[in-house]
Order: structure tokens, then C-alpha cells, then sequence
């Protein structure tokens, strides 16, 4: 994707099974757990460049010591910032100290040093940057089985309705942002939790107890699923949330539709969990295969004792896992990720021979920018298995005829695709951190070309994974590319055009930021077509102050009209940067929706391509992207 976007977070949880005496006396190395978060969430980075945060409970304190703790940073290099800051007291200890003081004392030296750790990394969709929007978010108590770290990978788009909800209960939430509105949410029935185990409704067997003796037993019967089933009533959105808690009980939430994605492991140290399997994978040195996919709709419960579950906590959904999570978000290395991107340029194959009159020959085929690079191996492979099979029938036509020469040969029988690094990106260059002013022209130098690899006359065929906005191409990359003298060029996109607002994780909301939406406007505008607007803002109106569970997707309408072929020709005209000198062909190519499904039948979340929304607060907040773009209002639709 040329586009930068802001959009899912990434989540790292790692509970110890075996005490840390163990890990002094077996490992010499007490700090195991702490350097397997940093490893985990350095896996995911490309979750989260925005910020990061840890939390640490510390079990088994004596009174009066701290037990439970939170870093964050949102300045540059926050992972670094935030594990050197966590680290940094075991530097000033020698090494034999690490392995013969009491796990008690080391904590007290080393203050993130615990039994139960929860990291997260940012990639702020809204709101701002400060660290102190990063997660995890703490909620104090002074009884260690009230206090909740919390961080997740989601976006609600009620949090304002759960916001009110909170003040009807006479609680004061400093905010209405998702996770603070969460945090409280959760923290609220955490605490009505204690109220009935402690209550003469409670469980019998402890009525008659109080003080520090209750309080442990409370503790020991928190009912996390319980807690989670309750709190969670009213969510709409997507997520996956993460808490651990001052007693030692932890949990990882994932949404009824498994929208957001979440993993875990288990081996003989350890429970983790994190947003992508390959990170587990490879920070624990197990098989991909050994690494679990968490259920949508449940929550992996680890209570203090040791013991841990996987329990149903949300009523059953239909699956609609993201797709732009496979096409995009996720490392790439994930086997099945890869496998899906592979078939998603396999898939183009077929359309990009057609559009080039199977002219390979005089066609140069490469990617833009590198996280393109695993559709275009597809694309390669399957060009190459056409090409050779329409050659081997032309060839055995021809020896039927009895017409086939040496030169038929050798051209048919071994056919020759150029694949070309045409473009490679200049990853020095921070084009966020100069002015709108200047930064058009340095965005003109984030990709660099290799001069050379055209011949005159050559058509230059690019795979992007997504064209979002177009704003990149527009701006940078179609201008550096005439440089290379094609005759044509093909911009390939291996995911279809994004049509609609997102609101469970990505920064896509504002519907006059998509290229796909600007071009069907144009088309409406030419053809004379501009009721429809007025037909679709007085149908969105209508509904505006209707519940979200009986909205439907009028928006439709303004793509009605067009065929994808209309919509492609009308973006590629659009991303021709105005006063380009090269008087060549530009065509842009999508994949259709049934190319995508083809390539990854297992997830079905396409909203963003269909406007099929899997809950009733999507089409709330297309409808007030639509009446937003209107009025010509920026702000977010949720």
C-alpha cells in the first residue's frame, strides 16, 4: 500500500507457569519473561510505530510493596525506550545476584520483574500521540484483586453510548476514547463482582469471613467470564482486549465476529499470547501449527493458581475476519498469510495478460512498494504456468499442421516473463515530519528507479497490494515512474477498491479521502447523474436518528452505476499527476471481490470493499461519513 494509515494495534501477554526461582536455578536468568516481551512486540512492530507501554503484576508481595506497574512512551523508538527504562535496574546488578537473590528482593530492585505481563504497541487512529494515550491503562485500587491493566487491538464505534451508560451507573469517566471507556466499563463489574461474592447472596461457604482473609478468597473466586459477560453487553465493534489483574488473573477477549486477530501458545513456562502467530512462533520456537487462533467470541482466562480456559463469553456471530489484515497489516512470513497473498496476485494473472494483449514480450512486470512483493511472486508464477500452457498449445497446433520451425521453438517452448525491481523505497526519508508545505515535494523522493530495466516501447505493469487514497501515487510514484520512458503503464492492485468507511481498527472513516469514492463522484458529475447524491444524503437523513440495528447501506446507490472496469478507468485518470509531461497510457487494474474470497475463502470481513458491515454500528457510521462528506465536515464518523 502506498498510503500510509494508521490502524491495528498490536497486543503481547505473557504469563509465567513455573515460579521465578525456577528461571534463576534452570535458566540462570530471572529476566526470561521480561526479554520475551521485548522480543514479542518487536515481532510486531509494524503494529505499532506510534507508541508502546508494558504493565507487570508482581505476585506475592509482602504489604506495603508495589505489585502492580505501567511504562509507556510515545517519543521515537518507544519499544527501545520503554524495555530500557524497564531494564535498566538489572544493568547496575552483577550477574551472580541475578541468580541467588530471593525472587522478592529482585523484584523490589527490578520493578517490572514479575509473574504476569501485558505489552502494547500503537498505532493511534485518532486522538493524538502523547504517551499518555498509549496503552496499557491502569485502574489503582488498594485491594490488589480490584486493580486492571488494560490494552487492546479495537475500535467501538458506540463509546460514546457506553460513555452515557457509565454516567446513568454514577461513574465519572475522565474521557469518552474506547479504551478508557472500556477500562471503566470492566473495572465497574470487577468491582460488582467483590460486592456478591462478598454478599449474603454470595457464596456461602465464605459469608462469615472478613478482612485480609476474605479479601484472599475473593480473590481466589473472582469469576472472570462472569465479569467480561457483563461488561461487555453493549459492545459494538471490533476487538481484542487484554487485562491482566493486581491478584494475578489475566484474561485475552476476542470479538464475537473475530474481526481482530489474536493467538496464543502454550508451552512449559509460559501461556502468551499476541496478534500475529508468527511472532509466538518465533519468540517461543515452536511450529506455527502448535500456536492456537483464540476462538471469536471467547476469552482465554489464566487464573493466578495456574489454571487456565478457553470460555464463551459472547452470544455466536457470523465469522467476518479482516481481510485487509491478511492483504496488508499482518507480517507477511505468517504461512498462510503468505500463501493467500501469493494467490491473491495468482488471481490478476488472467486480467493482466488480457489488458496487455498476452504481450510479454514487451512487458516489464515489478512491485510497489515492498509489501507488494509476495502478490508479485504470485503474479510472476502464474503468468509464467499461462504463458507456457497458451505456448505448448500454439506449438502443438502447429506441429499438427506440420508448419513448426526451430524459431517456434524456442519461442513457445520456454517463454520469457522480465520481472524487474523497477522502484525500490528510500526508507531514510520521514516525510511526516516536515510541513504540508514541503512535504509534497519530499514525497517525490521516497522511491528511487531503476533506470535501465525498459526498453522503448515496453508497457510497465506495477502490483500494489491496495490503493486507498491514491495520494502517493498521485503525488509520487506515477511521475517517478514515467522516468522510466514506458509506453504504458498497468498499476495492478491485488486488493479491490475501498468503497466504504472503516471503524473497527483502521483509520479509513472519512469517505472523501477514497479514491474509489472520488472516482464514482466524477462519474456521477459526467454523466449527469448528480440527483443521485441528493437521492442518497435525503435517504441517509431519514435514517440518521434511527438505532444502528436499523440503518442499511444507502451509500450503495452511488456506486450502482458503475462497473469496476468504469470505476478503474476513472481512478487511473485521476492519479494522473495534473501537467505530466509523459503523454503515455495509464491504466489501473483492481482484483474483483470474488478474486478476493478465491484467495482467502476463510475470511469474509470485506466491508470496506462491499459495505456488507458485520454489526449494526458500521452502518451508523457510513451514514454519518456520507452526510459528514456532505457538509464538507472532516471530522471522524465515529
Amino acid at each position: 500500500m502506498s498510503d500510509r494509515l494508521t490502524h491495528e494495534c498490536g497486543l503481547a501477554l505473557i504469563r509465567l507457569k513455573k515460579p521465578l526461582e525456577w528461571f534463576q536455578s534452570e535458566l540462570g536468568d530471572p529476566l526470561w519473561a521480561l526479554r520475551r516481551l521485548y522480543l514479542l512486540m518487536e515481532k510486531q512492530h509494524n503494529r505499532g510505530q506510534d507508541g508502546a507501554g508494558i504493565a507487570v503484576v508482581k505476585r506475592d508481595m509482602p504489604a506495603g510493596e508495589p505489585f502492580i506497574d505501567r511504562i509507556r512512551s510515545a517519543k521515537r523508538s518507544p519499544i527501545e525506550r520503554v524495555f530500557g527504562e524497564a531494564m535498566g535496574p538489572a544493568s547496575k546488578l552483577e550477574p551472580e545476584d541475578l541468580r541467588r537473590l530471593h525472587p522478592t528482593e529482585l523484584k523490589r530492585r527490578i520493578p517490572f520483574l514479575g509473574e504476569l505481563m501485558l505489552g502494547h504497541l500503537r498505532y493511534g487512529t485518532h486522538s493524538g500521540a502523547g504517551s499518555n494515550l498509549c496503552h496499557p491503562y491502569l485502574r489503582r485500587s488498594n485491594i490488589a484483586s480490584r486493580n486492571l491493566a488494560l490494552a487492546g487491538n479495537f475500535n467501538l464505534t458506540n463509546s460514546g453510548e457506553i460513555f452515557r451508560r457509565l454516567v446513568q451507573l454514577g461513574i465519572n469517566p475522565v474521557g469518552d476514547a474506547d479504551t478508557g471507556v472500556i477500562l471503566e466499563k470492566i473495572g465497574h463489574f470487577i468491582d460488582r463482582e467483590h460486592e456478591f461474592l462478598a454478599s449474603t447472596a454470595g457464596p456461602g461457604s465464605f459469608r462469615n469471613l472478613e478482612g485480609r482473609e476474605l479479601a484472599s478468597v475473593i480473590s481466589q473466586e473472582l469469576d472472570i467470564a462472569r465479569i467480561l459477560r457483563n461488561a461487555t453487553e453493549g459492545f459494538d465493534g471490533g476487538y481484542v482486549l487484554g487485562g491482566i489483574i493486581g491478584n494475578g488473573d489475566a484474561f485475552v477477549l476476542r470479538d464475537a465476529n473475530g474481526i481482530r486477530p489474536a493467538f496464543w501458545v502454550e508451552t512449559a513456562e509460559t501461556i502468551a499470547v499476541a496478534s500475529e502467530r508468527p511472532a509466538l512462533a518465533a519468540v517461543f520456537g515452536v511450529r506455527p501449527s502448535d500456536v492456537q487462533e483464540l476462538t471469536p467470541g471467547h476469552a482465554l482466562i489464566m487464573k493466578a493458581d495456574g489454571k487456565h480456559s478457553v470460555e464463551r463469553i459472547l452470544p455466536p456471530a457470523p465469522e467476518r475476519q479482516c481481510t485487509f489484515e491478511r492483504i496488508y497489516f499482518s507480517r507477511g512470513n505468517d504461512p498462510d498469510i503468505y500463501e493467500e497473498r501469493k494467490a491473491l496476485g495468482r488471481n490478476l494473472a488472467l486480467r493482466v495478460l488480457d489488458s496487455i494483449n498476452w504481450d510479454v514480450e514487451h512487458t516489464v512486470f515489478g512491485f510497489i512498494p515492498n509489501t507488494s512483493e509476495t502478490a508479485y511472486l504470485g503474479l510472476l508464477q502464474e503468468l509464467e504456468r499461462l504463458v507456457t500452457d497458451r505456448g505448448a498449445k500454439e506449438l502443438w497446433a502447429l506441429v499438427q499442421a506440420g508448419k513448426a520451425t526451430e524459431k517456434d521453438v524456442q519461442r513457445l517452448v520456454n517463454p520469457r516473463i522480465r520481472a524487474e525491481k523497477v522502484a525500490t523505497k528510500d526508507q531514510k526519508l520521514r516525510t511526516f515530519i516536515t510541513s504540508d508545505r514541503t512535504r509534497k515535494d519530499l514525497v517525490n523522493h521516497v522511491y528511487d528507479i531503476t533506470r535501465g530495466t525498459l526498453n522503448p516501447g515496453d508497457t510497465l505493469v506495477v502490483i500494489d497490494d491496495s490503493i486507498v487514497r491514491g495520494t502517493t501515487l498521485r503525488e509520487s510514484i506515477i511521475t517517478m515512474l514515467t522516468k522510466l520512458e514506458p509506453a504504458r503503464i498497468v498499476v495492478a492492485s491485488s486488493a479491490p477498491p475501498i468503497l466504504y468507511p472503516d471503524c473497527y481498527g483502521i483509520d479509513m472513516s472519512q469517505l472523501g479521502r477514497f479514491i474509489g469514492f472520488e472516482a464514482a463522484i466524477a462519474l456521477l458529475a459526467e454523466r449527469r447523474m448528480d440527483r443521485v447524491l441528493d437521492e442518497v444524503e435525503a435517504r441517509c437523513r431519514a435514517q440518521a436518528e434511527l438505532p444502528a440495528d436499523r440503518m442499511r447501506n444507502e451509500v450503495r446507490a452511488i456506486y450502482d452505476p458503475f462497473t469496476l472496469d468504469e470505476l478503474s478507468a476513472k481512478v487511473a485518470d485521476l492519479i494522473r499527476t495534473p501537467g505530466l509531461a509523459w503523454r503515455g497510457r495509464l491504466d489501473v487494474l483492481y482484483q474483483s471481490v470474488p478474486g478476493l474470497h478465491a484467495a482467502m475463502p476463510r475470511f469474509t470481513g470485506d466491508w470496506y470493499f462491499t459495505g456488507e458491515y458485520p454489526t449494526p454500528g458500521g452502518y451508523k457510521v457510513l451514514n454519518t461519513a456520507f452526510l459528514n462528506w456532505r457538509r464538507g465536515d472532516e471530522r471522524r464518523a465515529y
